[in-house]
C-alpha cells in the first residue's frame, strides 16, 4: 500500500480528531464546573451536617439498652445524628415487633439504602477524576497536529495557539480531576464513618428487641 493510498484515510482520521477537539473542550469545561460545584456541596455539607454531628456511639448504645422503643426514638431525635440516620433508625424502631429474621432483613436493606446513597454521591467525583485527565490528553495532543505543521511552515503565530490550547486543555483536566479526585476521598472516609456508626447502633437496637422478646416469652 502506497503512501497515496494511505492520504483519505489520514485526511479521514484527522478530520475526526479535529472534529473533537470542540466537544472534548466543552466536556473539559464542565468537568471543571462540577468539580466546583462538588467543592461546593462539599464545604456546605462541612457547615450544615458534619460540624452538628457530635454523637458518642459507645454511649448511644449504652442508652439503647434496657429502654423501650420509644424512650430509643426520643433519644435518637434529641442526638446528633444526621438526618439520614435517624430516619434509617426510625424506620427499623417502627418496625420493632417484626420476627428477628425480618427485621435483621430490613436492617440490612436500609443500611444497603445508606451505602447506595453515599455510592451515587461520590460515583460523580468519582468519574470527574476519571475523565478529566482522559479528555485533558485528548485536547492536549489534537492541537499537537497542526501545531507541528505550523512548525514546519514557519507559521510561529498557528504554532503558539496550538501550543497554549494544548496547555490550556491539560491544566484544566488536571485541575479538575486533582479537585474531584480529593472531594471523592474526604467524603468516602467521612461516609465510611457515618456508616459503620448507622451499622453498630443498628446492631444494637436488633439486640435489644431480641432481648426484650425473650423477656416477653418467659
Amino acid at each position: 500500500m502506497t503512501l497515496d493510498m494511505l492520504t483519505p484515510l489520514r485526511d479521514t482520521m484527522h478530520t475526526i480528531s479535529s472534529g473533537l477537539l470542540a466537544p472534548a473542550i466543552v466536556i473539559l469545561l464542565l468537568l471543571l464546573a462540577v468539580s466546583v460545584i462538588e467543592l461546593g456541596g462539599l464545604l456546605v455539607e462541612v457547615l450544615t451536617e458534619r460540624r452538628k454531628m457530635k454523637v458518642n456511639v459507645p454511649e448511644m448504645v449504652e442508652f439503647f439498652q434496657g429502654k423501650d422503643a420509644g424512650a430509643i426514638m426520643r433519644g435518637i431525635e434529641s442526638s446528633g445524628l444526621f438526618r439520614r440516620q435517624k430516619a434509617a433508625l426510625g424506620e427499623l424502631i417502627r418496625h420493632g415487633s417484626l420476627p428477628a429474621a425480618s427485621l435483621q432483613a430490613l436492617a440490612r436493606k436500609l443500611l444497603a439504602a445508606e451505602e447506595l446513597h453515599y455510592a451515587r454521591i461520590t460515583n460523580r467525583t468519582d468519574l470527574v477524576a476519571r475523565l478529566g485527565p482522559m479528555l485533558g490528553l485528548m485536547a492536549t495532543l489534537i492541537p499537537l497536529g497542526p501545531g507541528m505543521i505550523a512548525l514546519g511552515q514557519g507559521d510561529t503565530k498557528t504554532l503558539a495557539e496550538s501550543l497554549l490550547t494544548a496547555f490550556d486543555a491539560t491544566v484544566i483536566g488536571l485541575a479538575a480531576a486533582g479537585v474531584a479526585y480529593a472531594v471523592s476521598r474526604l467524603r468516602k472516609r467521612w461516609y465510611e464513618g457515618y456508616l459503620s456508626s448507622l451499622e453498630a447502633l443498628m446492631e444494637s437496637l436488633l439486640e435489644v428487641f431480641a432481648r426484650g422478646r425473650r423477656i416477653e416469652e418467659q
